[in-house]
């Protein structure tokens, strides 16, 4: 399956399936792709995660039961996978501005999600800079926590700013970030802030060392200053060069992030010339 037909019909599963108790990792099933990209590739094309989306659809949908089809909250909460009244009060507040008994008197208005329609245009002659390279095994040190692919926009940053507090940037300086998800289905990865690791230095207490396989990887360059170069290069690979891909598909789940030193440019990670890559393992179809 092509990719923006995976998540097309991932969206449409979503749709058919609303009402009932299905994950990320069921819908990735669905379609025959990897959680780990699924989700990756979901979230850079729409904004927020598939189960955001998923959320906010069920209580957009369940504002209007409450507002058109006068059903009791109790009901309306079981119908769309809330254990309690008070869990779906406290959800659907959050999302609609006001409490489900308000939007039952009819005095107010609701907010409305509607469905994605996804619609991409595959533009020729765009650039992007990237080469196709074999790379042998290697070892990297870093510091490792697990997180859920539902949180982990936010709580990544706020690692990266833990493991500098907490001193252990005198072992590892970030030379690597690196999700790795080795089944590619779970709701949560393994992510690394890591460098090369060195053998003959003990392993400083706290931190790990992770063996990554020899793969052939597709090399993007990102250039400029961070996270924005970054980032536009990582949308752009889901937007446009994954789309138009006929060649390769994913190997497996890594995804690895290469920070150049910020000590060769005068403006550091924010200077217009900062380099970075994003590796991703690719495989022929």
């Amino acid at each position: 399956m092509e990719w923006t037909d995976a998540i097309r019909n991932g969206i449409e599963y979503m749709e058919e399936h609303v009402t009932d108790d299905i994950t990320a990792d069921d819908v990735a099933d669905h379609v025959n792709m990897s959680s780990f990209y699924f989700q990756k590739g979901f979230s850079m094309l729409c904004g927020y995660t598939a189960m955001e989306y998923l959320r906010n659809r069920r209580l957009s949908l369940a504002g209007a039961d409450l507002a058109t089809n006068g059903e009791k909250v109790i009901d309306v909460a079981l119908k769309y996978g809330y254990e309690s009244p008070d869990s779906f009060a406290k959800a659907f507040t959050r999302f609609h501005g006001m409490s489900p008994s308000m939007v039952q008197k009819g005095d107010r208005m609701i907010r409305t999600f509607a469905p994605l329609q996804i619609e991409i245009s595959l533009k020729g002659g765009y650039l992007m800079n990237y080469k196709i390279v074999r790379k042998e095994s290697f070892t990297v040190l870093g510091a490792s926590r697990r997180f859920d692919y539902e949180n982990c926009k936010k709580e990544i940053p706020d690692f990266w700013k833990e493991h500098y507090a907490n001193g252990f940037g005198k072992h590892v300086s970030g030379m690597f970030g690196i999700n790795i998800d080795e089944r590619m289905g779970h709701d949560s990865f393994e992510y690394l802030i890591a460098d090369i690791y060195n053998p003959v230095i003990d392993i400083p207490k706290g931190l790990v060392t992770r063996t990554i396989p020899a793969f052939t990887w597709a090399v993007f360059s990102c250039d400029g200053p961070m996270p924005k170069a970054l980032q536009n290069v990582n949308e752009k690979i889901f937007s446009e060069w994954l789309p138009a891909l006929k060649e390769y598909e994913f190997a497996a789940g890594y995804c690895i992030e290469m920070y150049d030193d910020p000590a060769k440019y005068p403006k550091g990670t924010l200077d217009e010339s900062y380099h970075s890559e994003i590796w991703i393992p690719v495989k022929k179809k």
